[in-house]
């Protein structure tokens, strides 16, 4: 079962890439919909509204008013909250009982007005937004929903900006243009992304990334805030910290279009136990269970000190089944010598051009080759050596993560 979140903004056209997703065979859990449901007349939810906001909310024949609650509950920021704190907590409920009717083979499409808004986001391996600007939203709820200017700027006032959107948005669906554009938006992700993502995930594969080099992507450490949270959700306690490693940590760098993370853990009994939790956010399990040791490394840093016995290099991998972002998180337990070189390496590459400029031509050198690997592992032996060498020059401590 592969879950989906998808937003935006009241008017965007979320209700449109919805509506395509149902057509193609997604189960919509729709969060407009539940929203009616569970204030209809004769609930626990509309009950708890009319204690709230009083008997004006509601219509001659008992049903729900809804523009006389929006205009009640939208007109400050603690009415807007006690909305929230009524509806969400039933929504959530029913949501769920939706879920778990589908089949386990099943795409969810959970359409959530307030995904940003409720923190919600980081519950899904995937999270699409639909996005217009300020201007034609306004257009649109005037024309096709019958708001008035005021009531409709205020609704867009009350939600998510668009950088808290793009924030926490996996794919950005742009519907400036006509609904036959954003339909076939819909339809391509679908087919390109979504699809994929769900057969690999059934099936217990990794998305495959292209074995090339690749320029330094600005969006990388945004890519990876957004893992990070996601990560972070999913392991809860069991996470003693969240890191973004390997190359594409570095600014500048040249590397493969691979997000590394790394996940620091207490055990590896630890590790073993967030099999679930991680495989339910779209991550699944490679059957690596070591690092390559490297030569015995005595740093005068007294706490990582280092041993080169192979049971301390142990670790725990997953990848991303989502074809549209590959993803290694490697899980180390703390203090053992991997989980230490894989924080000291970033700092050292950051802080010194000649060694990146070294282990780029390595790279290179082993993009050419047959076994990508086997090429860049007899240049890490030196690098460790060099990396802690500079440790104790620099008195180098592991940052807190970005």
């Amino acid at each position: 079962m592969l879950r989906i979140g998808l937003s935006g903004g009241i008017g965007a056209g979320k209700s449109t890439v919805s509506s395509t997703f149902s057509e193609l065979g997604g189960v919509v859990v729709d969060g407009d919909v539940i929203s009616r449901e569970v204030v209809e007349p004769g609930t626990e939810g509309l009950a708890k509204l009319v204690e709230a906001f009083g008997e004006q909310i509601l219509s001659d024949d008992g049903s729900l008013n809804r523009p006389a609650l929006a205009a009640i509950a939208f007109s400050d920021e603690d009415k807007r909250q006690t909305l929230n704190g009524i509806v969400h907590p039933l929504v959530g409920k029913r949501r769920s009982e939706l879920i778990a009717e589908a089949g386990h083979d099943a795409v969810i499409v959970e359409d959530i007005p307030l995904l940003v808004e409720s923190g919600m986001a980081p519950m899904f391996p995937l999270v699409i937004i639909v996005n217009a600007d300020e201007e034609l939203r306004v257009k649109r709820l005037i024309e096709y929903r019958g708001f008035t200017e005021q009531d409709a700027r205020a609704r867009i006032k009350a939600q998510a900006t668009e950088e808290q959107r793009r924030a926490v948005a996996d794919v950005w669906l742009d519907n400036t243009g006509s609904a036959e554009e954003l339909v076939e938006q819909a339809r391509t992700l679908w087919r390109q992304r979504i699809l994929p993502f769900e057969q690999n995930l059934d099936g217990g594969e990794a998305a495959r990334a292209q074995p090339v080099l690749v320029p330094y992507d600005q969006s990388w450490p945004d890519q990876a805030r957004r893992i990070a949270a996601r990560l972070s959700t999913a392991c809860g306690h069991r996470a003693v910290r969240i890191d973004h490693i390997g190359s594409t940590a570095i600014a500048g760098l040249d590397a493969k279009d691979v997000i590394d993370m790394q996940v620091t853990v207490a055990s590896l009994d630890d590790a073993d136990a967030l099999a679930e939790a991680l495989n339910g956010v779209g991550y699944v399990h490679l059957p690596i269970t070591s690092d390559e040791a490297k030569p015995d490394v005595r740093s005068t840093v007294a706490e990582f000190d280092h041993a080169d016995d192979a049971s301390l290099w142990q670790k725990r991998i997953y990848a991303s089944a989502d074809p549209g972002r590959p993803t290694n998180v490697h899980l180390r337990v703390d203090g053992w010598p991997n989980q230490q070189f894989a924080l000291l390496f970033v700092d050292w590459l950051r802080a010194n051009a000649a060694a990146r400029e070294r282990y780029l031509a390595v790279k290179r050198d082993a993009e050419r080759g047959t076994d990508y690997v086997a090429v860049k592992e007899p240049w890490f032996v030196d690098a460790y050596r060099d990396a802690w060498a500079w440790a104790d020059e620099s008195g180098w401590r592991p940052t807190e993560p970005d």
